[in-house]
């Protein structure tokens, strides 16, 4: 069973910047897709950004070019970068990874908790 493991949350001021970590237990390798999705109180959880294993990128409305997701084959892990935070953003963001094969199955992480405030 993978398991995903997200750090790097926090509290951080309005402009700030946060790099989120997502941990695979195994390789990254045995996911078609990785991404951050992110939910805020009272709101469904909504795509940040995916990234799949030839390193292609597809972010979501919300960023508006503001993150960044990548991968470290090597260390088994796939970040995202945050700039500009706005308060907006606050929210439980969440690791997932999609397998190959189908249907796909999807992994989730615990998700860690980014809060944007003065």
């Amino acid at each position: 069973q993978v398991q995903l493991v997200e750090s790097g949350g926090g509290l951080v001021q309005p402009g700030g910047s946060l790099r989120l970590s997502c941990s695979a237990s195994g390789s990254i390798s045995s996911f078609r897709t990785m991404g951050w999705y992110r939910q805020a109180p009272g709101k469904q959880r909504e795509l940040v950004a995916f990234i799949t294993s030839d390193g292609t990128t597809n972010y979501g409305d919300s960023p508006e070019g503001r993150f960044t997701i990548s991968r470290d084959n090597a260390k088994n892990t796939v970040y995202l970068q945050m700039n500009s935070l706005k308060p907006e953003d606050t929210a439980i963001y969440y690791c997932n990874g999609q397998s190959w094969g189908w249907p796909p199955r999807g992994y989730w992480g615990q998700g860690t908790q980014v809060t944007v405030s003065s």
